[in-house]
């Protein structure tokens, strides 16, 4: 019997096929990866075999027969953190529901509340994961200015009111408060009350992404409470580990009020999270969070130095940068004349590969000349080395940067 023709059977507006994983490349400055040499691994070991012996034979039963909620332990965890480090007290494993990374909570609370011919709002530079899944909803994207201190409450108001002008309200206001992303500002407490009134004001739900809060330099202090700790009525509030812990690990967690949390676990028809992931975070990080975090904002902020000095050696005053204060991530902005999307495939050809400001912009086109690089994953020395190399890429399909340390040098 002849195969199926099985490109006809494929529903409709479906992605293109992915391509074959050809390994990652040398210079690698995409994605939300980690540093490798900052898990740990040994302890991460005997995490498991001691929650293993204390409790595997839960592993019989789905949820371990805790409930759909995820493990108590971790909830318990999650909720401490919450209550020492977020300022969300009172905060109990009743109000948080582990999901299978944060995308999982983005996408529980998007199938929640989305249908076709919706609005949110989200900042006018975002988590490109949010921004390509609320459009591939048809749900309309109103874009919000951000500054150097995030969303501004200005455009916040305009955005709200010429809303209300026609009659639309918005699903929700979509924001990274605390280590935005891509741009790693965080949103003073002043703004973070305006924008709780603006919301309430309106009847609009505040979707609250803390992905990189736990992330933030020594030198830039404490950030503000988060937004669900200042009015958890008005807030759905998601956080992760991938960013302090593991991204293979898939443990993350969403709390909201109890009317959306219970709709949440509705939704949540995965059979449950790992427990296994779910039993490791939990007894390492209960007893290891604050010592382990500290340590490795400590490393990733000596990384952001590197690849800051290299940036400015390789491109000079060519290049904008936008420091952040915690997290994985540095934004830059080229010249105008520069369509970073064009050097993608050279990029790729010379072992580098970044993301497109554009993926990570409400309008695109605002974005043509930004781009966003990771500093985790690589070593000091191949941030340095892949920043010249892509400077040399850079230089030779635009002629910028023109005063780059490779054109001295004559690798122009």
């Amino acid at each position: 019997m002849p195969a199926p023709a099985y490109a006809r059977l494929f529903r409709a507006g479906t992605p293109a096929a992915t391509p074959r994983f050809a390994g990652l490349p040398k210079y690698n400055f995409v994605g939300g990866h980690n540093d490798p040499t900052r898990i740990p691994v040994d302890a991460l070991a005997d995490a498991a075999a001691a929650a293993l012996r204390r409790e595997g034979s839960g592993l019989a039963l789905y949820n371990m027969g805790q409930g759909p909620l995820g493990h108590d332990g971790l909830r318990d965890m999650v909720a401490d953190k919450l209550r020492r480090h977020r300022g969300v007290d009172p905060c109990t494993r009743d109000d948080v529901l582990i999901t299978s990374g944060s995308l999982q909570g983005l996408d529980l609370v998007n199938d929640l509340l989305l249908e076709a011919g919706d609005t949110v709002i989200i900042e006018e530079l975002s988590y490109g994961g949010a921004i390509s899944r609320v459009k591939k909803r048809g749900v309309t994207v109103v874009p919000v200015a951000l500054d150097a201190e995030g969303m501004r409450m200005d455009s916040l108001a305009d955005a709200l009111d010429a809303l209300k002008a026609r009659g639309v309200t918005p699903k929700y206001i979509y924001t990274i408060p605390t280590i935005q992303n891509p741009t790693g500002s965080i949103l003073p407490l002043d703004r973070r009350h305006r924008m709780l009134e603006l919301a309430r004001a309106h009847g609009v739900p505040v979707f609250e992404d803390e992905c990189y809060a736990d992330l933030i330099w020594a030198g830039s202090g404490t950030a503000p409470p988060a937004l669900y700790a200042l009015d958890p009525a008005q807030v759905i509030h998601i956080g992760s580990f991938s960013k302090t812990l593991a991204p293979a690990l898939r443990a993350a967690y969403a709390v909201a009020p109890q009317e959306v949390l219970w709709r949440l676990v509705s939704l949540k028809t995965d059979g449950g999270t790992g427990a296994v992931e779910q039993m490791m975070v939990a007894e390492y990080f209960s007893k290891h969070f604050d010592s382990h975090v500290a340590a490795l904002s400590g490393v990733l902020e000596e990384k952001l130095r590197t690849m800051v000095e290299a940036v400015e050696r390789e491109f000079g005053a060519a290049a904008e940068l936008f420091i952040p204060k915690g997290g994985i991530f540095l934004w830059i902005r080229l010249p105008d004349g520069v369509d970073v999307a064009k050097l993608v495939q050279p990029a790729a050809r010379a072992g580098i590969q970044f993301n497109p400001g554009p993926e990570w912009a409400c309008d695109p086109a605002s974005a043509k000349s930004q781009l966003r690089l990771c500093f985790a994953l690589p070593s000091k020395e191949e941030i340095r080395e892949g920043v010249a190399a892509f400077a040399r890429v850079c230089f030779e399909e635009t002629g910028i940067p023109a005063q780059s340390a490779n054109v001295r040098h004559g690798a122009g």
